[in-house]
C-alpha cells in the first residue's frame, strides 16, 4: 500500500478492522458511528462468499485510511444480533453512520463495486475517501515541477494502484513522460485513462500539454524563424511557427505574444490557428500562471474591441 508520508499515517489494521458481538456492538458500532462510519459484515465461517466478500471489504476499509471503519459480525455465536437486524441471508453488509444504518447490500461484490459502497459510505458522511491520496499527489506534482521526472512517475503509479480513477494522477503520468521525452508511453496513458475521468479538467490540460510536446519535436531554429518574421512581418507561417519553436524551448510567454500578434494582424489566418494555438498554451499551463492570465485578458480586449 502506498505509503503518503508526512503528518499522514495509516491507522493500525487493528483499529479499522475488529471483530465485534453482542457484548460489545453497541460501543463499537452504534456509539462509534457518532465520530466515523462504521461498515458491519456479517458472516459465518461456513459461507462460501463470505471468504470472498471479507476481504475485498477490509481492503477498501485500509484503503480509506481512517474514514470508515468495518465490525465482523460472526452470526453463529452473534444470532440475537443478527435477529434484531433481521439478517435472512450472507454475506449481508450495512452501513453505520449517527447510530442509523444509512447504506449496505447482500451477497458477495467484485472489488470494484466494493470500493465504490466504501466511498459512497464515507462521502454520505461527508468524508474524504481518498484517505490522504490528495497530499501524495501534490508531492508527486511537486516531484515533477522540480525536474524529478522519474520519480514523480513511480509516485504517480503507486497512487494509480490505490485509486485507478484519480485524474490528477492520471494527468500526471501522462506528464511525467513527456518530461522523460516518452511520448508514445505519455499518449498510452492519456488513451488508457477510465471513461469517467477521460473529459476531467485534468486530462484535458494533459492533452493539450502532450499536444505541445508532439509540435515541439518538429519545430524549426528560433533565431531562423526570428530573422524571417523580422524580414516580413506579414509571414503568418513564419510566425506562427516561431511561436510553436518559442514554446518549445519553454519560452512560453514569448509565444503566446507571437501569437497574439498574429491574432491582431489576422484573426482569421489558417481557420483561426493563432486563437487555437493560443488556447492549447492556456490549457496545458496551470490556471494561475500569469503567462494564461495575461494572455487572455490580451485576447479578450482584442476579440470583444
Amino acid at each position: 500500500m502506498l505509503e503518503l508520508g508526512g503528518n499522514t499515517t495509516a491507522a493500525p489494521a487493528g483499529d479499522l478492522i475488529r471483530d465485534v458481538s453482542e457484548a460489545d456492538f453497541m460501543t463499537e458500532v452504534i456509539e462509534a458511528s457518532n465520530q466515523v462510519p462504521v461498515i458491519v459484515d456479517f458472516w459465518a465461517p461456513w459461507c462460501g462468499p463470505c471468504r470472498t466478500l471479507g476481504p475485498a471489504l477490509e481492503a477498501a476499509v485500509t484503503r480509506a485510511r481512517g474514514a470508515v471503519r468495518m465490525a465482523k459480525v460472526n452470526i453463529d455465536d452473534n444470532q440475537a444480533i443478527a435477529a434484531q437486524l433481521r439478517i435472512q441471508s450472507i454475506p449481508t453488509v450495512y452501513a453505520f453512520w449517527k447510530g442509523q444504518p444509512v447504506d449496505g447490500f447482500q451477497g458477495a461484490l467484485p472489488q470494484s463495486q466494493v470500493d465504490e459502497f466504501v466511498t459512497r459510505v464515507v462521502q454520505a458522511a461527508g468524508g474524504d475517501a481518498s484517505g490522504g491520496l490528495d497530499e501524495a499527489v501534490a508531492a508527486a506534482e511537486e516531484m515533477l515541477d522540480q525536474g524529478a521526472a522519474a520519480d514523480a512517475a513511480q509516485t504517480f503509479a503507486a497512487i494509480l494502484q490505490e485509486d485507478d480513477k484519480n485524474a490528477r494522477a492520471y494527468a500526471g503520468m501522462v506528464r511525467a513522460h513527456i518530461a522523460l521525452d516518452d511520448l508514445d508511453q505519455a499518449e498510452a496513458f492519456l488513451n488508457g485513462a477510465p471513461a469517467e475521468i477521460s473529459q476531467a479538467p485534468e486530462l484535458e490540460a494533459a492533452h493539450a500539454a502532450l499536444q505541445l510536446a508532439r509540435q515541439a519535436a518538429n519545430a524549426g531554429p528560433v533565431d531562423g524563424l526570428k530573422a524571417a518574421v523580422e524580414a516580413d512581418p506579414d509571414d503568418h507561417q513564419a510566425r506562427f511557427d516561431l511561436a510553436q519553436a518559442l514554446q518549445a524551448t519553454g519560452r512560453s510567454d514569448e509565444a503566446v505574444d507571437q501569437l497574439l500578434e498574429l491574432f491582431r494582424r489576422d484573426r482569421d489566418w489558417n481557420d483561426e490557428a493563432a486563437k487555437t494555438q493560443l488556447f492549447t498554451i492556456f490549457e496545458a499551463l496551470k490556471p494561475t500562471d500569469p503567462v494564461v492570465q495575461r494572455g487572455r485578458r490580451r485576447l479578450s480586449s482584442m476579440i470583444f474591441a
